[in-house]
């Protein structure tokens, strides 16, 4: 209910802002690549819940350049790595939502979502009981994802 009651009339990227700012727990941003970047998911699914996003704020696919489509694609088989060595999960979502009615939740800017899973996962209980079961808190998540990353693609 957090994401859903903030305040709608700031008009500003949350994608944009982060990317504006030191990489911290307070951006959330665990790499950066040349026209793409990988951050955490503010309110995720499960640990480890990735997005990989184009510095260009776009909302389509097609408008993308194809180094920035490729770039994505690569970055997201990276972060697949980097969560399989760091939480070790049987398997993973990947998926684009675009626009509102395809469930974006920043609709204005494309992103790509990487959620590690594991059999019986609880990640929708928030559905049901308005409640999350993570077993770290954001901070944690980022460094453990974020010196991961940088031990597997140093540089």
């Amino acid at each position: 209910m957090k994401y859903f009651d903030r305040d709608k009339s700031d008009h500003s990227c949350a994608f944009c802002e982060a990317a504006k700012l030191t990489d911290s727990p307070d951006n959330l941003i665990v790499h950066r690549g040349q026209n793409a970047f990988v951050i955490l998911n503010l309110f995720p699914y499960t640990s480890g819940h990735l997005m990989v996003v184009p510095y260009s704020h776009l909302h389509t696919l097609s408008e993308l350049d194809r180094q920035t489509q490729a770039e994505m694609m690569y970055l997201a088989t990276q972060a697949v790595e980097v969560l399989t060595a760091t939480y070790k999960p049987q398997g993973f979502n990947i998926g684009v939502n675009i626009g509102s009615a395809g469930g974006a939740g920043i609709a204005d800017h494309l992103h790509m979502h990487i959620v590690p899973r594991w059999g019986g996962d609880a990640n929708f209980i928030s559905i049901i009981g308005e409640t999350r079961v993570l077993p770290e808190t954001l901070d944690q998540t980022f460094y453990r994802v974020r010196d991961c990353w940088q031990s597997r693609y140093p540089g």
